[in-house]
């Protein structure tokens, strides 16, 4: 079981690959790099869309309102009879 301990402790924890997003530009390319594109504000909150915000708001509403309705059972301020 820690026949391999020591070299997988030498080695990194990441998997060193070569990544060519942060690689300089080659002097040999003379096209003009374009513009880089505005990326669009899709207004996320939380990572969520327009129907996600909806659902968990919905839950969030019957959650307060069932809640209020056993807080006022327990309490005697409201009764069934």
């Amino acid at each position: 079981m820690f026949d391999n301990l020591r070299e997988s402790a030498d080695s990194s924890f990441y998997e060193e690959e070569p990544n060519d997003l942060y690689k300089d530009p080659s002097p040999n390319n003379k096209k003009p790099s374009a513009a880089p594109k505005k990326r669009r504000n899709n207004a996320r909150f939380l990572g969520m869309t327009a129907q996600q915000r909806l659902i968990v708001s919905l839950m969030l509403m019957f959650t307060v309102c069932i809640m209020g309705t056993l807080a006022m059972f327990v309490m005697g301020r409201m009764s069934l009879f």
